[in-house]
């Protein structure tokens, strides 16, 4: 088209749009003076009237802005044409702003819809009655058809909507006139566009006034008592069971409306009514039943029904009307137009967002509920809230808590909360969570049905009576192995548990070094028992918990003297005793003085069973993300950490936050199970908070602290233990080969085949052991110390006596042979030999062995040993100026003269820490042999010094 023919054809559109908004404005001035000035001069008295009047108001306000807008129509429109310059579709201003004339004409009539529905023009034409007597010529002129028999109400019903009604018809021939002349191109698209935007608008029109007469005309088949509780301007009857026959199951019902909000189904003078936010439509009858009927299942919150149509074509009508009636009432606002034709239209999503307060009897009764559901129950992220308080936020799933949450419970004697963060399993607590009680309590473990069950540590914050128990839950009482603390005794109780009571074999550690092994029952020492002295004396007997001697017993004093008889403590008298004193020992064995309690007792097995159960079914459950956090949360031990690694409440973490899926660690493991890899894989794994291994370490961690920091540091614990630390590694191995099984049995490979029981536990010990060990350390190593106090305190007092050897007095000392001594190229006085040479001779063998004490590994203590050997050898073999491999009774001296230099603290403690922890493999080697001459050094030192002490007490003696 050329500009020419289209300037043309958009004057003649324009020449048309003008004339047509003249006349409808000055239509619009008519109504406003005629009608609606008039009916706005007085308020109604009466409630219903001034309830009308609001309603009126409101229409008033969007019929001014619908005029409004059509008089700066007709200016602009008048303008243009006033002007020479060329047309655009910009200037024909109901295409421009289709959407402005769309809105204000879609509110006008809604609200118009609303005063029809509550009938607003009946209450308006009595109550202005004698008014409108005198207006009948205005209405004539509005109404050819008019007569003095026409109702007043309905000529005003016709007045206020038909005119508007037939503007929009104008719209839409001017529009279709305009589209017609139009060639192909991006002007026709944007007037055919409006032009379906006007059509929609033709439609929703004769929609909204039909619903507004279809529900006017039920409120008044309807008694006051329905209209009352139902009758809201808002408010569109959609469907009646009267007119399109259905029936709800059980007779229940005698009537059922599907309204625009709400379902309603009458019984007598009766009624229930369902938000539709929260109906889900199931079709449950696909075939034909018995009884004839075609069945729609309808499930709400609390109930559900079936509604049932003689045929398949009134149930597929029924079945789309509530479908679109729910999402529409879902989204907020209608469709436009209301309704398309039966079968369009999507249907209403499952999940939803909604608040509900319960009201029939169940566990939840009575609570709100605001949250996400799924086919009418609580189903993702939600809030209950109880009017007693409760208040349970986290994750449901069909209708029970399931997954991560937090409650909060009131305690009925005081104004503070119980606070439950926990993992939940079909409505009851289940899996790790943590407790903050209103007493100032904290119980972190493990819950089953609502109870603690299984590993847990309760701890007592408070200032009066604090304590902590790490140990084993059953039916939320503590029973099984377990430790106690008491902070206010200053002791730790390690030990079996039943019912909340200390019973059976237990260990008591007090902070004053003293140790005692008793039988217990419900919480009172039985039978006799071994008490441990700090001064090494041991009294094997029964005794009282102040830990004063009774009955028949024996005390075995350190220096060797054995009492043996009846103990008796009568008040003001003090200790007293009847036996036998036997002083013929010269010393206590040591056996006895490092007498290691507890291997009997407590198999190490059966010790942190409650840890270990909660991992095996974790891989029993086919390590299942979401339980993931349920069965291996214990390296979590604040909330804020407990919060943090959840997809917590209404929040979902980014992929940024997680950097793993247990499917990616499954996948790993199949990449690194060759044993070149496993070691560094195991090593990342291990240390990784997100790593199930990494999450069982961090348990066993907290238990063996628990057991053998602080109090529990004694000498006789050494042993248990130890052992512990070795069987972690064997479990941990365990897991890692059940976690490798299931991922090759996910990939559909087959399993490696399952080594014998001896095989694996030189896997654990070599492979599992050396990486766990530094978690463990500091408490291990305190126990070696304490174990190897005396001997490492003579080894000591040996060192320093050596230090006051100048090298080559030492070297003499130690008989080195003189052509091994690293001093031929030296030609310096003998003072000058002697301030130098101490700082040089075997220096780097004995720089190398000071570094034993700078790493946890054993396998790394063996190699700085073999090192050190290889320094020796070499210094050697520059002296003799050739290959010198050392003889055993070379080495000897000469590794006894770098001990001496490198004096290195706790020797003993070192030696028998690698000895107890070193690679099974190495037994026999070349490690072993190294191990053994350094313990030859050490204890040849030792033997030095105390012959030193003998001779020195011989001496004084006489």
């Amino acid at each position: 088209m050329s500009s020419l023919e289209w300037d043309m054809c958009a004057a003649e559109a324009t020449a048309s749009l003008l004339q047509a908004e003249e006349n409808f404005s000055a239509c619009l001035a008519r109504m406003d003076a005629l009608i609606f000035k008039p009916l706005l001069q007085s308020e109604p008295s009466d409630q219903k009237g001034k309830e009308n009047f609001k309603l009126f108001l409101l229409l008033n306000d969007q019929f001014q802005a619908l005029w409004n807008l059509t008089e700066e129509n007709y200016r602009i429109v008048k303008q243009k044409c006033s002007t020479s310059e060329s047309f655009c579709i910009q200037d024909i201003y109901i295409v421009w702003k289709g959407d402005l004339f769309l809105s204000l004409y879609i509110r006008y009539f809604v609200t118009f819809a609303n005063y029809v529905v509550v009938h607003g023009f009946e209450h308006a034409t009595k109550s202005k009655s004698e008014a409108w007597k005198h207006h009948k010529t205005v209405l004539k002129q509005f109404l050819t058809d008019f007569t003095s028999e026409t109702s007043m109400s309905l000529a005003l019903y016709t007045v206020l909507h038909k005119p508007i009604r037939d503007h929009v018809e104008q719209y839409i021939l001017l529009l279709n006139k305009l589209n017609e002349v139009l060639k192909e191109g991006s002007e026709k698209d944007i007037v055919t566009s409006a032009v379906k935007e006007y059509v929609k608008l033709k439609s929703f029109i004769s929609q909204v006034l039909d619903e507004a007469c279809f529900t006017k005309t039920l409120w008044k088949s309807l008694g006051y008592k329905f209209t009352d509780m139902l009758c809201v301007p808002e408010r569109r009857l959609l469907e009646d069971s009267k007119n399109l026959p259905i029936s709800a199951n059980t007779n229940r019902s005698d009537r059922i409306l599907l309204f625009d909000d709400v379902l309603v189904l009458i019984q007598g003078n009766s009624f229930q009514s369902f938000d539709l936010k929260l109906v889900w439509v199931d079709e449950t009858c696909r075939e034909k039943s018995a009884s004839g009927p075609y069945g729609l299942r309808i499930i709400t919150p609390e109930e559900t029904f079936v509604l049932t149509a003689k045929d398949p074509q009134m149930k597929a009508v029924w079945q789309w009307k509530l479908n679109q009636a729910i999402r529409q009432a879902l989204n907020g606002k209608r469709d436009f137009p209301l309704w398309g034709k039966t079968g369009e239209g999507t249907e209403p999503s499952s999940c939803r967002f909604f608040t509900y307060v319960f009201r029939l009897e169940s566990k939840f009764k009575s609570a709100s509920y605001e949250g996400e559901w799924q086919w009418g129950k609580p189903h993702g992220k939600g809030t209950l809230k109880w009017r007693d308080g409760r208040n349970h936020v986290g994750d449901f799933r069909e209708g029970l808590e399931h997954g991560f949450g937090i409650c909060l419970v009131p305690r009925r004697s005081e104004d503070r909360y119980d606070c439950y963060k926990c993992h939940w399993y079909e409505g009851k607590m289940r899996g790790y969570g943590i407790c903050e009680y209103g007493n100032d309590m904290v119980y972190k473990g493990y819950f089953k049905d609502d109870v603690r069950q299984g590993f847990g540590i309760l701890e007592n914050l408070s200032a009066e009576h604090p304590f902590k128990y790490t140990g084993q839950w059953e039916n939320d009482k503590k029973n099984g192995y377990g430790v106690w603390e008491d902070k206010d005794r200053g002791e730790r109780y390690i030990g079996t548990w039943l019912d909340d009571h200390r019973h059976g074999q237990g260990i008591v550690v007090t902070q004053s070094g003293v140790c005692y092994q008793r039988t217990f029952h419900a919480d009172k020492m039985v039978g006799s028992g071994i008490l441990l002295l700090e001064d090494d004396s041991v009294y094997e007997g029964n005794f009282t918990q102040d830990l004063t001697f009774v009955g028949k017993g024996k005390l075995s004093f350190a220096n060797g003297f054995i009492l043996e008889g009846t103990f008796t403590n009568k008040s003001g008298q003090g200790l007293q005793t009847q036996g036998i004193l036997n002083t013929s020992n010269e010393q206590l064995d040591e056996r006895i003085t490092k007498a290691q309690l507890g291997l009997k007792e407590f198999p190490v097995e059966k010790r942190w069973k409650g840890i270990y159960d909660q991992f095996l079914e974790f891989i029993h459950s086919g390590c299942k993300e979401e339980m993931e956090e349920s069965f291996t949360g214990f390296h979590i031990q604040t909330s804020k950490e407990l919060r943090k690694s959840q997809e917590y409440l209404f929040c979902q973490r980014g992929s940024e936050d997680v950097s793993w899926k247990t499917e990616d660690i499954l996948e790993e493991l199949v990449q690194h199970h060759e044993l070149g890899s496993l070691q560094s894989y195991l090593e990342k794994a291990l240390k990784s908070s997100l790593h199930p291994l990494g999450k069982l370490l961090k348990a066993l961690t907290i238990a063996f602290q628990a057991t053998y920091s602080g109090i529990g540091a004694n000498r006789h614990l050494l042993t248990m233990a130890q052992e512990e630390v070795k069987y972690y590694a064997k479990k941990i191995w365990e897991f890692y080969q059940g976690l490798l099984h299931l991922a090759l049995e996910q990939k559909g490979q087959l399993p490696v085949k399952s080594v014998d029981g001896e095989v694996s536990d030189q896997r654990a010990y070599s492979v599992v052991l050396p990486l766990i060990l530094p978690c463990f350390y500091p408490e291990l190593f305190m126990l070696y110390m304490l174990y190897h106090e005396r001997e490492d305190d003579l080894y000591c007092q040996g060192i320093v006596d050596l230090s006051l050897f100048p090298d080559i007095k030492l070297l003499e000392f130690l008989d080195v042979q003189k052509h091994l001594w690293p001093l031929k190229d030296l030609t310096l006085t003998t003072n000058q030999r002697r301030s130098l040479i101490k700082d040089k001779c075997f220096l780097s063998a004995t720089e190398c062995l000071q570094k034993l004490i700078t790493t946890v590994d054993p396998r790394e203590k063996l190699l700085i040993l073999q090192k050190t050997y290889e320094e020796i050898e070499s210094t050697v073999s520059r002296v003799v100026e050739k290959d010198y491999k050392l003889p055993m009774d070379d080495l000897l001296p000469l590794l006894m003269y770098v001990v001496s230099r490198a004096k290195i603290q706790h020797l003993g403690a070192e030696i028998h820490l690698i000895r107890d922890l070193m690679d099974p493999t190495n037994q026999g080697g070349l490690y072993d042999f190294l191990l053994t001459a350094l313990e030859s050094c050490y204890e040849h030192i030792q033997k030095m010094r105390l012959h030193q002490r003998e001779n020195c007490h011989v001496v004084h003696t006489s």
